[in-house]
């Protein structure tokens, strides 16, 4: 779903950055609703929060699963910290960290950027979301 999107170069020709791609993506394949007011704010986040932090698509990630799975707040229930636990372990695991920096280290290339870590993020969410929600 977002992975396939990603992979097809979505985001490529409009410049965004990891964490735009993932929420400009998931608000299409997940019919996230949200406008490009809502879209703006994953802007920040990009270059793990231009500190080279945490991978903005990972944070990307967890806003979309905050659309997701939250109705009012995230102390309504323990979902979203379980969630957003899972996603950084399954991301850690798989590609060996969860920042910024020594993913750039790893896995940017001249030609790809950071494509590779952006998919990677998508895929993990992917398989939530398909898990939590009936998406079809």
């Amino acid at each position: 779903m977002l992975a396939e999107l990603l992979t097809n170069g979505f985001g490529e020709k409009e410049d965004l950055n990891c964490a735009e791609k993932i929420l400009y993506g998931a608000n299409e394949v997940y019919k996230l609703g949200l406008d490009k007011e809502a879209l703006k704010m994953a802007a920040g986040f990009g270059g793990g929060m231009a500190i080279e932090d945490k991978c903005g698509a990972i944070t990307g990630a967890i806003m979309v699963l905050s659309k997701l799975f939250i109705k009012d707040r995230a102390h309504e229930s323990t979902k979203i910290k379980e969630l957003t636990v899972e996603l950084f372990e399954r991301y850690r695991e798989e590609m060996g960290d969860i920042d910024c920096a020594p993913l750039k280290d790893k896995y940017r290339t001249v030609e790809y950027g950071c494509k590779y870590v952006i998919i990677k993020a998508a895929e993990t969410l992917d398989s939530i979301v398909e898990r939590e929600l009936v998406i079809k």
